[in-house]
């Protein structure tokens, strides 16, 4: 995905030009990965554009800050607000929003407490030409191998940048091997995520996914779908996931930001079900979109006004 600028960056209290947020070479996050981030979509819906789960992504903002000793100097309530003042800013419809917490430019050494906390917050429009087509169709995608952190290495919990470098060479391997996306597996080799996705998998009804003690992420859009699951008299499990079941699922499908509701067609070589995207994945995929767009009842607060 490539970077449009855009007219302005909430920038350390500030809406400042694009091109004038910057950070110095120097920067501890830039040497140390001392960062954390979120992913999160605003919607065009008939009332105008809406941020999708905005409470819930500030609170795992400011749970992620809290996990990597990056004490934010402001309250949540002023980057939900600055969060939408971004995407006003920027006269956006519907854009993908990605608010950036860092240590900056003050000493150089790994122990951070001499380095500034900085944040920067940028929106810009979310341009995917087969959308469409992948959300149909799926991905095909291969298990990685590398594995997620064990619980005692990283963070899994903290949506930090420095664990994004072990999906970045997942997703690369994945790549590599003719994969559209990698599946990763936790330390003792059960299913944890995807390289920035949750996984679900269906068997005869019933949907399962990896708890967090699987190295995951507590996905926003993976909670959204629990929730649907609830709310559509679906049985859901989450458990811990031996590689053999995503062989032998009925269906399968990702969750995320990014990904929303996306179907998984094959397996390391294997087709899934039929090789299409399943009835219960169309399912959720269609309540989740219908939901989100503004164009069925919120029931659940998901929808926050940008106006």
């Amino acid at each position: 995905m490539k970077l449009t600028p855009q007219p302005k960056i909430w920038f350390n209290g500030e809406l400042v030009d694009w091109d004038k947020a910057q950070v110095h070479v120097l920067s501890h996050a830039l040497h140390y990965a001392s960062s954390v981030f979120e992913g999160i979509r605003a919607y065009s819906t008939p009332k105008g554009p809406a941020v999708f789960c905005l409470a819930q992504h500030v609170e795992r903002l400011f749970q992620s800050c809290r996990i990597v000793r990056l004490p934010l100097p402001w309250q949540p309530a002023q980057i939900s607000q600055a969060i939408r003042d971004t995407v006003v800013a920027n006269r956006q419809e519907a854009c993908y929003i990605r608010p950036l917490v860092y240590r900056g430019y003050g000493a150089l050494g790994v122990l951070p407490d001499d380095c500034p906390v900085e944040i920067a917050i940028a929106s810009f429009p979310w341009v995917r030409p087969n959308e469409e087509q992948l959300l149909a169709n799926g991905l095909a995608v291969g298990v990685s191998s590398w594995r997620r952190m064990a619980p005692d290495t990283l963070p899994a919990m903290a949506k930090c940048a420095g664990n994004y470098v072990n999906s970045a060479l997942a997703v690369g391997e994945a790549k590599d091997r003719g994969f559209q996306e990698a599946v990763m597996l936790d330390v003792d080799g059960f299913v944890s995520e995807g390289s920035g996705q949750n996984i679900f998998l269906v068997h005869k009804g019933t949907v399962s996914t990896p708890p967090v003690g699987s190295s995951i992420l507590g996905g926003i859009t993976r909670a959204c779908v629990i929730q649907l699951c609830r709310d559509l008299g679906i049985a859901l499990v989450e458990q811990r996931l031996p590689r053999e079941m995503l062989y032998t699922a009925d269906e399968a499908f990702f969750t995320g930001t990014v990904a929303e509701v996306m179907p998984i067609r094959m397996v390391d070589g294997l087709q899934v079900g039929n090789g299409a995207r399943g009835s219960l994945t169309q399912r959720l995929q269609e309540r989740f979109f219908t939901i989100a767009r503004g164009r069925a009842e919120d029931r659940h607060g998901w929808l926050t006004p940008v106006a």
